[in-house]
């Protein structure tokens, strides 16, 4: 089986919320997938060893092979293509935590194109097409987005933070 990009957005989604749990539907309707498109993401993500699965519909992440994943192969499995500068959603070092420990100007920042932007910038393409959406409605989701974007395409220095940080973030 092989990995998707919405693999991983269902399980930072789930990482991001540490002891909740989540039926199928539940984790769609945040994600903007369908139920069975989130299993699907989760029978993957359990035959690759990113997750286990515990019982009936009962699973969770392995979050120190999720942090190796997401550290070492997410930027050469699923690289961000730069864009041109649109309005859209701030991530990378647009938005906390990296956004205090990077100074850059307010046009400088990267963001993920979307109507609902309220920032302007060098555009990124997000992990997943919902990957945008999913993270205006959860902020811990966003942070954990953001921090994979700053590896996925961050220079020297955001990549070291971010790796740093989201190692914290995954518990690993």
């Amino acid at each position: 089986m092989e990995l998707k990009p919405q693999d991983l957005l269902v399980l930072l989604k789930v990482a991001a919320h540490p002891g909740q749990r989540w039926t199928y539907a539940a984790l769609g309707e945040a994600l903007t997938l369908s139920a069975s498109e989130v299993h699907a993401c989760v029978k993957r993500a359990v035959a690759s060893g990113l997750a286990v699965a515990r019982g009936r519909g009962d699973w969770a992440p392995v979050r120190p092979a999720l942090a190796e994943f997401a550290i070492h192969g997410v930027r050469y499995v699923w690289p961000a293509q730069p864009g041109p500068v649109k309005r859209g959603v701030p991530t990378s070092f647009g938005v906390a935590p990296l956004a205090g420990k990077i100074s850059a100007a307010a046009d400088e920042a990267p963001v993920w194109a979307h109507p609902s932007g309220t920032a302007k910038g060098p555009s990124l393409s997000p992990i997943y097409r919902s990957a945008p959406q999913a993270a205006l409605l959860d902020p811990a989701l966003h942070r954990l987005l953001a921090l994979q974007d700053a590896i996925r395409a961050g220079r020297a220095r955001e990549r070291s933070l971010a790796t740093d940080m989201l190692t914290k973030e995954l518990g690993s």
